[in-house]
């Protein structure tokens, strides 16, 4: 299929989320509570931090789809487009500056595998940030000026995204998780 032909697919079923790749749609796990709830934290931080810089951006959760090629179609858990670029009645989600997953067992591979060469071959893609729950920690790689990945990992503290320009605390995503278990 081609991402055209999937997206008249996926708008017939009944439910369950799916991304296309290498032209077959492939339906996406249930996500766990764990998952949900850092997610859902994710996109508060995300969308308090924007507001507050007031940046000409838009916070969206899962549900937009990102085009990587006419074959290939994913759908992260949460993704910032920045200016006029958000086509409010389409399902794609154009020119994306930040894309972020939240990795669980079923997806840790993919999202830092696949995903993060899929994910930078778009052009528009400043940042992406992976966020692994349970070890409360973000990988978080961005484009440098000269178009070179760079990659951190952040345990506490902020995350800078710049562009377009605010900063989310790491710590946040994890609040409503119970406290980390001592080894």
């Amino acid at each position: 299929m081609t991402v055209e032909q999937y997206l008249e697919w996926a708008e017939r079923q009944p439910e369950g989320r799916y991304e296309l790749v290498d032209g077959v749609p492939h339906r996406m796990s249930p996500e766990a509570n764990r998952h949900l709830l850092v997610k859902g934290a994710a996109f508060e931080c995300f969308r308090e931090a924007v507001r507050k810089a007031r940046l000409d951006c838009k916070v969206l959760p899962d549900g937009g789809t990102v085009v990587i090629h006419t074959h290939k179609a994913r759908e992260p858990d949460l993704l910032v487009v920045c200016g006029s670029a958000l086509d409010l009645d389409s399902m794609i989600v154009g020119e994306p500056v930040i894309l972020v997953e939240v990795t669980s067992p079923s997806t840790v591979r993919t999202d830092t595998g696949d995903k993060l060469i899929e994910y930078f071959s778009l052009e528009t893609v400043q940042h992406y940030l992976l966020v692994h729950p349970s070890e409360r920690k973000v990988v978080h790689h961005r484009r440098t000026d000269t178009g070179k990945i760079e990659t951190a990992i952040v345990s506490a503290g902020p995350v800078r995204f710049d562009p377009p320009g605010f900063e989310v605390e790491v710590e946040r995503f994890f609040e409503d998780l119970p406290p980390a278990k001592a080894h």
